[in-house]
């Protein structure tokens, strides 16, 4: 399989963050209202970004959670695509991507329910949230995504 044009794809994270009991958050996102789709927090890497530092920032405006309450558990080798659907297609990051590569990352949360705060940031992304078993994360998503969504569950298994 050849590898996909890097250019042709918005660098992102995104992160599987687990709790004391291995369960994994998953946010409702406010602009989707078009099903019960349920997904993990990502985001988009800024020009000239470390990837940890856009994956602490990003779950930060997501969660509210601050990084005195996460660890790095892991991080995949390589990046993972998606495609954006034909009808999103340039509807997002002004028309400039086809899709997005992501770097994902898995962090233990060792905090409490009450540090996550979805509106701590003044345009929130999520309307709702729960801990979700991991292994159902692949239903939650929206179907473009759920490719990706296997193969981060697949790769972070050993780690949970």
């Amino acid at each position: 399989m050849t590898r996909p044009d890097k250019l042709q794809y918005r660098p992102c994270v995104g992160t599987m963050m687990i709790n004391s009991r291995g369960e994994a958050f998953v946010g409702k996102r406010i602009d989707n209202k078009e099903g019960d789709w349920w997904q993990m927090p990502q985001g988009g890497v800024d020009d000239g970004e470390d990837l940890d530092e856009a994956m602490f920032r990003e779950l930060g405006e997501e969660t509210g959670v601050t990084t005195r309450h996460l660890q790095i558990v892991h991080r995949l080798e390589e990046e993972l695509y998606y495609d954006l659907p034909p009808e999103l297609h340039g509807k997002l990051w002004g028309g400039k991507y086809k899709g997005q590569r992501q770097a994902w990352y898995l962090v233990r949360f060792t905090g409490e329910d009450s540090d996550i705060d979805l509106e701590a940031f003044k345009h929130p992304e999520f309307c709702e949230w729960k801990w979700v078993d991991p292994d159902l994360l692949p239903e939650l998503i929206v179907p473009f995504k759920r490719g990706v969504y296997e193969t981060v569950v697949t790769g972070f298994k050993p780690h949970l």
